[in-house]
């Protein structure tokens, strides 16, 4: 194990680092004691916290080729347990399949800060990942226990307000992916009255934020991002009940849990919550970003015949070529308002992001991927707007688009459901702009 970490040729001080951090990962392997395995995996953490990116990436490397499991092991419990279908035979293979790395991984969480060190550390062996697959495995196993930690179990759900304490402001600021805080002017309008703003919390990381979702309460669906992010704007009136909650924006705040799924339970727990708080609530919407409009557009990858009629489809890649051919030619911004705004070709535009996401986003390799999110989650396809973005991102990203997913909570299951069987829950509305 790690032979080329062992040769007898002269090491530098890095590489004699990385030597010692690998063997006392071996060590903790191999610890039987509590107390003292505690006190390994401290200096494990301590240790790898201190390695350049480039060492990061080796120990990341030696890990992936030094915890494997054997080959030869994982072969004989498997034959064993085909011939005798005994559960003890079970147990042994499983055991003998699970990589040393998923071990090492557990007992560093053991450590009271060990949780929080090792979302630290998938982050970078993401960003290692990215040029290196062979740690797709190392990545997997991660992934995995990650999942089992951060269940939503496991969870706390709070609402975050003007008074919340200052750091964890400053953190939903800087957060914030998908429609950029401005400050704490800008911070103060998103946590009026007529607004609410939820995170996850968990035990290992009690004052960061996992994932949060920003609420408008509404008396009507919105049509526009613009009304909804104007600082200067007044709350809306409490004279009459709220009608509508609309989840205008969802940003994840630690990208070592990538993959690990919390938005949807997320959203379905704000939704309780504010039922419990407004029961005159009837619809709970988002007004959601398109990001991959523009992108599939000019990969000019047509529509497939097996969903749409001869002459919906003959008509969709007709309208296709029409916006294709100005869009290709697109750099500035005023390029794409001038496309988005053009009386001509808005019926197409509009047309053409409803078959987007009525019909590619069943697709992993083509979809969007905020739709994707929301139609698995069990949303229904419920209005394109037209215009409703014209921020520079949201010209580029999707013509000025944006969309309404509805979630009709007795439906999100069924929903959900027909999804995984490649059946997109979408509204009349919706399907006439496909068939227009």
């Amino acid at each position: 194990m790690f032979e080329r970490f062992r040769s007898g040729r002269s090491q530098g001080p890095d590489e004699r680092a990385l030597k010692a951090l690998i063997s006392a990962c071996e060590r903790l392997i191999g610890e039987a004691g509590e107390s003292v395995g505690l006190g390994i995996a401290r200096q494990i953490l301590k240790s790898y916290s201190a390695l350049s990116l480039d060492l990061k990436n080796q120990f990341f490397k030696a890990i992936a080729e030094g915890f494997n499991p054997d080959p030869s092991q994982v072969e004989q419990a498997a034959r064993r347990y085909a011939q005798s279908q005994d559960p003890k035979d079970l147990i042994k293979m499983v055991a003998d399949a699970q990589p040393p790395r998923q071990e090492l991984f557990r007992r560093l969480n053991r450590v009271p800060e060990g949780c929080a060190a090792l979302v630290k550390m998938r982050e970078s062996l993401l960003q290692s990942l990215a040029k290196d697959r062979s740690l797709k495995a190392v990545d997997s196993d991660l992934e995995h226990l990650l999942a089992s930690w951060f269940n939503p179990g496991f969870l706390r759900l709070e609402q975050i307000s003007w008074e919340s304490p200052a750091g964890l402001l400053e953190q939903i600021i800087q957060h914030e992916a998908v429609h950029e805080i401005d400050g704490w002017a800008d911070l103060r309008r998103r946590l009026e009255p007529d607004r609410r703003l939820f995170a996850f919390f968990h035990p290992a990381l009690p004052k960061e934020p996992l994932i949060f979702v920003e609420v408008a309460l509404l008396h009507e669906m919105p049509n526009s991002i613009a009304p909804l992010l104007d600082r200067k704007s007044r709350p809306e009136p409490s004279t009459k009940p709220y009608k509508v909650a609309a989840f205008y924006s969802i940003s994840n705040c630690q990208p070592g849990l990538k993959g690990v799924h919390l938005g949807n339970f997320l959203i379905k727990q704000v939704a309780e919550a504010l039922q419990s708080e407004f029961p005159e609530i009837r619809q709970f919407c988002t007004l959601s970003p398109i990001p991959g409009f523009v992108r599939w557009l000019l990969s000019n990858e047509p529509f497939s015949r097996d969903v749409l009629t001869e002459k919906v489809w003959l008509r969709l890649e007709d309208r296709r070529r029409q916006v294709l051919a100005r869009a290709q030619s697109l750099s500035a911004a005023s390029d794409f308002a001038r496309l988005a705004q053009d009386e001509g070709l808005r019926l197409s535009i509009v047309s053409l992001g409803a078959a987007f996401l009525g019909h590619v986003s069943s697709s992993p390799r083509q979809a969007d991927p905020v739709a994707r999110f929301h139609l698995h989650n069990g949303a229904r396809l419920e209005r394109i707007n037209d215009q409703a973005d014209l921020s520079v991102k949201g010209l580029k990203q999707s013509l000025g688009l944006m969309v309404n997913y509805l979630y009709d909570l007795p439906r999100i299951e069924e929903n959900h459901d027909a999804f995984l069987r490649g059946d997109i829950a979408r509204s009349k509305l919706v399907a006439d702009f496909i068939n227009r």
